[in-house]
């Protein structure tokens, strides 16, 4: 049976839980907010299925690419409401146009991620955006499976983990089955999202209270009030993408209005997952990434572009295309998107989501400790944890200062050896 003695032999993928012929093993949430299997050992028959299946422990060799692309989708409305480039609605038109299920991550009634599947394209649209929080993939990969063996094409989109988990839980290669990955910067905590948003509107309850305005409608009990929520909206540019939640409410411009905009280094949510505090513990060593996983592509946001290709950036978003197999080859050539071919040296330069192995940040136990105890909101743990003391920022600006000084004299092609040497370091 499956048993899980150090966090780091467990990814969270589900593919134990969904393989197991007794259904005795449950996702169970831990003290850091993330989701773990537990087996209840009266049911089981300990028949080694859930070990089997397991992508950790039965873990694949790399395959390496076959090519590297920047992409643009030449629909400017699709682009613009994806996170990057657009890729993953062309895929998706492309899937559901041969009959075929789309499986992606999307927000529950509570806001909450699950892996889910749509067979039209209203609801493949919820999946479009990244979501940083790791999502439940509950029965995706049974449900996944059905399909396949049904003879319907499955355009499967997930983390790293998520699609080395369907490929163990598979057993086998299926010609209808289009794996995408994205790169993966880290699954941050669904127990630490779920307080930070309850905190948000808990303070907007307040500012309505003291506005003598009903605030019954703002508590994570009835959620359908809030709209939407963007971890990448574009609207002030790609490259300088906003955290944004909108709320049905009377505005200026209509029922619906903007609670919360931040820009992305502004917002502690965002600040305390791109530094890395709060990720799953198996993140800092990732074990399902750069080809492990076997996916026919890889996507991700290309950046960088606006210095390898300036004339093919415009500030509205590049995707980075990986492919890994001929299959992923020919439904991707097969795309409305303009295209400009590279290799996978410069999408690794600029790309921190490449890297397999991550610091873990010196302070995420004074993190969790804050957290279990409540003592802190996530907004002022993340700011405690983050404050950087009067020395380090000297170091900080003078570092900044001397790297713009080494672009403005150095020609790009040392600046590029300079960031390689560093980073093998």
């Amino acid at each position: 049976m499956i048993h899980i003695e150090q966090k780091t032999d467990c990814c969270g993928c589900g593919a134990c839980v969904q393989k197991c012929p007794k259904t005795c093993i449950a996702m169970v949430e831990d003290e850091e907010g993330f989701l773990y299997p537990k087996v209840d050992e009266a049911l089981c028959i300990d028949c080694g299925q859930c070990e089997r299946v397991c992508p950790l422990i039965n873990r694949a060799e790399a395959i390496l690419p076959l090519k590297v692309y920047a992409a643009k989708n030449t629909n400017e409305a699709e682009r613009m409401s994806s996170s990057s480039g657009g890729v993953f609605i062309a895929l998706a038109k492309a899937v559901l146009a041969k009959g075929g299920v789309v499986f992606g991550a999307v927000y529950d009634e509570e806001w909450q991620v699950r892996l889910t599947y749509a067979e039209t394209i209203e609801g493949v649209l919820p999946m479009m955006g990244s979501k940083y929080v790791q999502s439940r993939s509950e029965t995706a990969f049974r449900d996944a499976e059905r399909f396949l063996k049904s003879g319907r094409v499955v355009l499967f989109t997930g983390s790293p983990c998520q699609v080395a988990g369907l490929r163990t839980f598979l057993k086998k290669d299926y010609p209808n089955l289009l794996a995408v990955d994205y790169l993966c910067h880290g699954a941050p905590s669904p127990g630490v999202w779920r307080r930070y948003l309850g905190e948000v509107l808990g303070r907007q309850n307040a500012r309505r209270a003291s506005a003598g305005k009903n605030t019954v409608l703002l508590s994570l009990k009835s959620l359908p009030l809030i709209k939407g929520i963007a971890f990448r909206d574009k609207r002030l540019g790609w490259k300088k993408y906003s955290f944004a939640v909108t709320v049905a409410e009377p505005s200026g411009d209509g029922e619906n209005s903007v609670l919360l905009s931040h820009i992305h280094r502004e917002n502690p949510y965002m600040r305390g997952f791109l530094s890395d505090v709060y990720l799953r513990p198996t993140c800092y060593e990732c074990r399902c990434k750069n080809g492990v996983n076997h996916s026919d592509l890889t996507i991700a946001d290309f950046w960088g572009i606006d210095r390898l290709m300036p004339d093919f950036d415009d500030n509205r978003g590049v995707s980075l295309v990986v492919i890994s197999s001929e299959k992923g080859a020919a439904y991707f050539d097969a795309l409305p998107v303009e295209v400009r071919e590279a290799t996978i040296a410069d999408a690794q330069l600029f790309n921190a989501g490449f890297k397999e192995h991550l610091r873990i940040h010196p302070k995420r136990d004074v993190f969790y400790r804050s957290f279990r105890a409540r003592r802190l909101s996530v907004e002022q743990n993340v700011n405690n944890v983050l404050s950087t003391p009067p020395y380090n920022k000297f170091l900080q600006l003078t570092k900044k200062a001397t790297k713009k000084v080494l672009r403005a004299v150095l020609p790009e092609g040392a600046v590029k050896e300079l960031k390689k040497i560093r980073d093998k370091k």
